[in-house]
């Protein structure tokens, strides 16, 4: 692994027909609020428009903002979201969730990088620890509290995760990162040039994260020592944009009872033609290999999307795609998969209607036909209102049917891995259906205020249960509910050097076994979510050459889980050395000695961090 990233980390330097040049790049602080809430996004309407006009609960985290927050990771980066509720469960893992449901094996949230979903259908969610990219890279991650079936399809019932990096022309010239604390160390060189139509970029990276302790002090036996390499090219001609990239990585943990291995690589092409006036057509392919102990995942993916040029109030979008998984388990006598070997593939196609009904009031119709091997044809259709009453606010409402189709671990999975079984897949669960229903309010009252609201309720449909069967207990689909809420922030500047954010989200869920059902689980003891959070963020430039930025963090507490209610302090104090050095000091936890974030286990302590950025 270690030969295969010095080759693509040294070769292009060597190669390189030309010298690279590094671009000027505003930043966020050079931003005025009415730039930053007019930033492009894409995830909502799957074409780009400015963040103000997006009629969904979007929260965009800035490549800025997580420069400023002196993060490690995309786990922690993650907090930066008011809309999520983010509890990391050891050193790169969390339970990560919108809109309820959180656990190790959250399953109602899509998460993509640069279009690359990296869900596992195993259980429907993400190995958040297998997962990484160069932060320093990263553009923007655009996060969606809500279902974005018509466009991501089947599993994006809760939220969509799209984070999204920068094209290589924006990454010119070397970068060099590197820092060590408490809890490890990490290095990340990253290399960009110019080629005769386009741009290039190649990067290394190696951390190793020691082990976290729990409350009695003994080790979690969860560090982790990883080596990542990647590249990305990005090219045109006359009318066409061209993007190739990958990543190849390799870890080794500590898990008990030996050391556990990941091991992947991925490669991802998009095709982009722009016919002028709106009307484009992409295509974007990927091909995603990973391995960790006991299974091993194949990924083959292909989508197309057809924007039409706009005609009278209709602008149309018509898209479609392909995914074919193999998926491959090695059984032990604590779990098996029967059988251990399972090809999954399906299909979609999909039409959405952008429809100008005035010139202050918009439609968007949408639907989905989404084939999956368990349950045959999914529908998922979608509606959005958004009036403009003003040009500084916005009122949008959406109703949508989404579902979470079945994973392995609800029709194949037995425990213990050998009869008889306490628990085993059940060979007809049905997909959980959620029809939610969505009211919103966007303004930017002043030039230096900004802020969003939304209210939600989704109707919850054959939610997962645990039932008797002939022979033990099987997975069903007894349990129905619902669950509702609100979710909010703001974006004031109070000076020109000083900015504040903050978010607040408040949710309650409620199940119960539907009738003739039968429920063996606790509906109390089952639900793993905080009706309360906040989060708050300042950045403050000190002097022309120091930043200060501090954020604090509130969890409500998780009674079923024996975790109590707890506030993080991290702050952030950087010294611009030069206008290519940078030199900053991390604290997370700064005011509170310890505490545990999502079960009894990990104890996540006051740590500092010490990081070096050089761009030559």
């Amino acid at each position: 692994m270690r030969w295969i990233v010095a080759l693509l980390f040294v070769a292009p330097a060597v190669f390189a027909a030309d010298q690279p040049v590094v671009v000027a790049q505003r930043t966020a602080a050079d931003l005025t609020l009415e730039e930053l809430v007019n930033i492009t996004v894409t995830t909502v309407s799957g074409r780009p428009q400015a963040l103000a006009a997006a009629p969904g609960s979007i929260y965009v985290i800035t490549g800025e903002d997580i420069r400023r927050s002196g993060v490690k990771n995309i786990v922690e980066a993650l907090q930066l979201a008011p809309n999520l509720q983010v509890a990391r469960t050891g050193t790169m893992s969390g339970a990560i969730t919108a809109r309820g449901f959180n656990g190790t094996l959250a399953n109602k949230l899509l998460v993509l990088i640069d279009g690359r979903s990296i869900y596992t259908p195993t259980f429907s969610g993400v190995f958040w620890e297998v997962h990484d990219v160069v932060l320093e890279d990263v553009d923007r991650i655009e996060v969606i509290s809500g279902p974005g079936g018509v466009l991501w399809g089947a599993n994006a019932v809760n939220g969509v995760i799209n984070i999204l990096t920068k094209p290589a022309a924006l990454t010119q010239g070397w970068m060099l990162s590197a820092g060590a604390g408490n809890d490890g160390s990490f290095a990340t060189a990253r290399l960009g040039g110019r080629t005769e139509n386009g741009h290039y970029r190649v990067y290394a990276k190696t951390f190793r994260w020691e082990d976290l302790t729990n409350p009695a002090g003994a080790s979690q036996r969860d560090g982790l020592d990883r080596v990542q390499a990647g590249f990305r090219s990005d090219w045109t001609t006359a009318r066409d944009g061209f993007t190739f990239q990958g990543d190849i990585y390799g870890s080794t943990g500590n898990q008990v009872p030996v050391a556990s291995e990941f091991e992947g690589l991925n490669f991802l092409g998009r095709w982009q033609r722009d016919f002028g006036g709106g009307e484009n057509l992409r295509a974007q392919a990927y091909y995603d290999y990973s391995k960790r102990p006991q299974q091993q995942l194949t990924v083959a993916d292909l989508e197309v999307a057809y924007a039409m040029r706009p005609r009278g109030a209709h602008r149309l979008l018509f898209g479609g795609g392909a995914r074919h998984a193999r998926d491959k388990f090695a059984s032990s006598a604590a779990f098996a998969f029967f059988p251990p070997d399972k090809t999954l593939s399906g299909w979609n196609l999909y039409v959405q209607d952008e429809i100008a009904l005035t010139d202050t009031l918009d439609a968007t119709l949408g639907a989905k036909i989404d084939r999956n091997t368990y349950t045959g044809i999914e529908f998922l259709p979608s509606a959005r209102l958004a009036w403009r009453p003003s040009t500084s606010s916005m009122v949008w409402a959406a109703w949508s049917r989404a579902v979470r189709i079945p994973s392995r671990v609800d029709r194949e999975l037995f425990l213990p891995g050998v009869p008889p079984f306490a628990l085993a897949g059940g060979q007809t669960f049905q997909s959980e259906i959620s029809y939610v229903y969505e009211l919103g309010y966007r303004a930017q009252p002043l030039k230096a205020l900004s802020w969003s609201a939304t209210a939600f309720y989704h109707d919850l449909q054959k939610q997962r249960s645990v039932s008797p069967g002939p022979a033990g207990a099987v997975i069903s689909n007894d349990r129905e509910g619902h669950t509702s809420g609100a979710e909010g922030w703001l974006a004031w500047r109070v000076t020109d050097r000083w900015r504040l954010e903050g978010g607040y989200t408040h949710q309650k869920t409620k199940l119960r076994v539907i009738p003739g059902g039968v429920d063996l689980q606790a509906l109390a003891n089952t639900l793993a979510d905080p009706s309360d959070w906040w989060k708050l963020r300042s950045s403050l430039e000190l002097w022309d050459r120091w930043q200060l930025d501090v954020m604090a963090r509130h969890y409500g507490a998780l009674s079923n889980r024996n975790v109590p209610s707890y506030t993080a302090v991290d702050v952030r104090l950087a010294w611009k050395v030069s206008p290519r050095a940078e030199v900053a000091l991390v604290v997370q936890n700064l005011l509170d000695d310890k505490h545990i974030e999502f079960a009894p286990g990990a104890e996540f302590r006051r740590n500092g961090l010490l990081r070096v950025r050089l761009d030559l």
